[in-house]
């Protein structure tokens, strides 16, 4: 004979389905500088300033021709035709001319393009360190999602536990049906709290997903306070001229500089010199050819040359001034990133001892309730502010190993 199956748990049954399957996925994962390789191989942004600096390179390697440009061809044709005359005037003069380096003009341009290049460089710097936050972010977001998750599992059974107690206590008749209607209440909290849990879990794992390409999870409890004392820079004055951000942003100025320089080596268009060729044939004469240089040099102009050299100080005001921005912007955040480790590791030591006396708290209560020495509401509560402060713990932990591996990141090291 079937029986059939329990509302209490077929709900449970519903719940632990969703949470398998994440708890399946919930295997040791890579270390977080695994991940963040992962992540680099297919970020987008890696990609464009990697043809931006092949392109500065190759203007530097431009720079360095004879040359300021490329050939110039020209011709001409002319006959006496067109006049309604045939006595046989015909001339055809062809000529090749290339632009000439101002003085100074090629050794500036490939130091703009090598200062460029370098900025490039520290951009890259810049972007795999933003990386590396987004990573340590998105992984810490994913652990605690799973944590509350499993809190909220573990809130699950326990009120789903006392449910099942409370409504076997009616039916005996040892129970108020009120407290039975507030079991199953906080069974049903608990329940959609579940829910939400196992939602917000999925969405976090999905988010990691994207930005690594794998669905893992990187173990962020590898790395602790030891790693941090054992860093390479502890001067703030270190730290802060060891971030990419200000070399990226040093590297612009050395650019703007550069610019300047070749605004002025630029005093003037560049001038062109060539040969021409003539192959002529007059009325009665023989067939006569010349040869000859040509030249062409455009003077210098105000309306020409303001504009640029306009254009060149207002580039290294703006880089100047990036650069002082950043030097605070950075200095700043340094002390965010010590202090938001000290507060992690007082956090994470008081909230350890309080979740480990909540949990005897509530396990003591519910004791008590069974055997009629306390309420359900009491017990339920009890259960209630535990599964609160374990799942605070456990997200004081995990801050506290993010705030550590920022620490990290902050002095130069991907750990």
């Amino acid at each position: 004979m079937n029986r059939a199956i329990p509302p209490i748990v077929s709900i449970a049954m519903a719940c632990a389905l969703p949470w398998m399957a994440l708890a399946q996925d919930a295997r040791p994962g890579p270390s977080f500088h695994e991940a963040v390789g992962m992540a680099w191989a297919i970020d987008p942004v890696r990609t464009e300033l990697q043809v931006g600096h092949h392109s500065a390179r190759a203007r530097a390697s431009a720079a360095g021709l004879w040359f300021a440009g490329g050939p110039t061809l020209s011709g001409e044709y002319m006959d006496d035709h067109m006049l309604g005359s045939n006595e046989g005037y015909t001339t055809y003069q062809g000529g090749v001319s290339v632009p000439l380096w101002l003085p100074g003009q090629g050794s500036a341009t490939k130091q703009v393009a090598s200062a460029e290049a370098a900025s490039i460089d520290e951009q890259l710097n810049v972007e795999h360190m933003a990386l590396s936050i987004r990573v340590l972010d998105a992984a810490a977001a994913a652990l605690i999602a799973r944590t509350r998750m499993d809190v909220a599992h573990a809130l699950y059974d326990a009120t789903a536990r006392m449910a099942g107690n409370a409504t076997h206590a009616v039916h005996g008749g040892e129970l108020a049906s009120v407290d039975g209607q507030m079991a199953q209440a906080a069974m049903e909290n608990a329940h959609n709290e579940l829910a939400l849990a196992q939602e917000e879990a999925q969405n976090a794992t999905t988010a990691l997903e994207v930005l690594l390409g794998r669905p893992v999870v990187p173990d962020l409890s590898r790395y602790g306070g030891g790693d941090v004392t054992q860093a390479r820079f502890v001067s703030p004055r270190d730290m802060e001229d060891n971030d990419p951000r200000i070399k990226v942003a040093h590297r612009n100025v050395e650019a703007a500089e550069a610019n300047m320089k070749l605004a002025r080596r630029s005093f003037m268009p560049n001038p062109e010199i060539g040969v021409d060729a003539i192959h002529e044939k007059q009325y009665g004469s023989p067939w006569d050819d010349r040869v000859g240089v040509n030249f062409s040099i455009p003077l210098p102009s105000e309306v020409r040359n303001t504009p640029i050299m306009s254009e060149a100080r207002n580039r290294l005001a703006t880089a100047t001034s990036q650069e002082t921005q950043a030097r605070r912007m950075v200095h700043l955040e340094m002390m965010r990133v010590r202090e938001r480790l000290i507060a992690a590791t007082t956090a994470r030591q008081a909230t350890r001892s309080a979740a480990e006396n909540m949990e005897k708290r509530a396990q003591a209560q519910e004791r008590a309730w069974r055997v009629g020495e306390a309420s359900v509401d009491t017990a339920l509560a009890a259960r209630q502010a535990a599964a609160n402060t374990r799942l605070a713990s456990a997200r004081a932990e995990v801050e506290w190993h993010v705030a550590s591996i920022r620490m990290l990141i902050a002095t130069g090291v991907v750990p």
